[in-house]
């Protein structure tokens, strides 16, 4: 049986231009494992060891702490261990990114996720150390979880496609910039409350995951360098979006003048009156 779960995996994995499901796949075999580990430790009567392992991936407030641990800048938004936290997350990742992956691409779902769980971090970071009503809490304060790169993507697809309508269990069809700014503004009145750290990381990826897109549809690709350094290091094999069009639209020149058409006709009407020649030209264009 565990043969097929793990081809099953492989198969997900190695699907083309996949970039949605293989952060949410990290996750997951993140959660997993650290949930064996968990169980083992405490059998072992090492659970000291299981928490200062669990709390060097964790995302630190304090200065002193986080510069001894740089990767937590990027470990602690693959992180969970609640099941209902994971599970939240990864659904909210998948509804939303599935919009950015199906209208701009794998990489842009990709920059949006990863640019929103780094800066949402760094926010958390500089708003505990700066402002002194967090003063108290910095010296104790460790954030993990996926939300403030699913917060990236929530806002990212509610800026390329502020009408595009969910069908909401009781409620019926609410657009999706109602169902973002609800979530935003949820953050904003708790960053007061027990999970203070993660609200200010929540409006920091909702920070980033506006302007990735604004900038996206001013020819300005702000997820480049984060592409280029996956690219780079060839750890997840993450591919270029491609269809049976991408060859065509990539030989084409595209000219100046038909890029500010794009842009007039995105202040004019938005961006989701664009057709899917428009918008594969608009992307192109912010690759060059």
């Amino acid at each position: 049986m565990s043969n097929f779960i793990i081809k099953d995996f492989k198969n997900a994995w190695n699907k083309k231009d996949n970039g949605l499901i293989k952060i949410i796949l990290i996750n997951i075999i993140i959660f997993i494992g650290i949930s064996i580990m968990k169980v083992f430790f405490q059998i072992g009567g090492l659970e000291n060891l299981y928490i200062k392992f669990l709390n060097s991936l964790m995302l630190p407030a304090d200065l002193k702490h986080f510069i001894f641990q740089p990767w937590s800048i990027i470990t602690y938004f693959f992180l969970h261990t609640n099941f209902s936290h994971i599970l939240w997350n990864m659904l909210f990742l998948y509804w939303f990114g599935k919009i950015i992956q199906d209208n701009i691409g794998n990489n842009a779902l990709i920059s949006l996720y990863v640019l929103g769980g780094i800066i949402g971090g760094l926010l958390y970071i500089a708003i505990y150390n700066i402002i002194p009503y967090y003063g108290d809490q910095v010296n104790q304060s460790l954030m993990l979880g996926a939300s403030a790169g699913v917060f990236s993507v929530v806002l990212g697809s509610a800026t390329l496609i502020p009408n595009y309508t969910f069908h909401l269990l009781f409620i019926g069809a609410v657009r999706i910039k109602y169902i973002a700014l609800f979530y935003v503004a949820l953050s904003f009145f708790d960053v007061t409350g027990n999970n203070s750290g993660g609200e200010i990381a929540h409006l920091g990826g909702a920070f980033i995951g506006y302007l990735y897109i604004r900038q996206l549809q001013n020819g300005t690709n702000m997820g480049d360098p984060i592409i280029k350094v996956i690219n780079f290091f060839n750890k997840t094999n993450f591919k270029k979006t491609t269809n049976k069009n991408d060859k065509q639209n990539n030989n084409e020149e595209i000219s100046q003048d038909d890029i500010d058409k794009i842009l007039d006709k995105i202040s004019d009407s938005g961006y989701s009156s664009l057709n899917k020649n428009e918008k594969e030209k608009l992307f192109n264009a912010s690759k060059k």
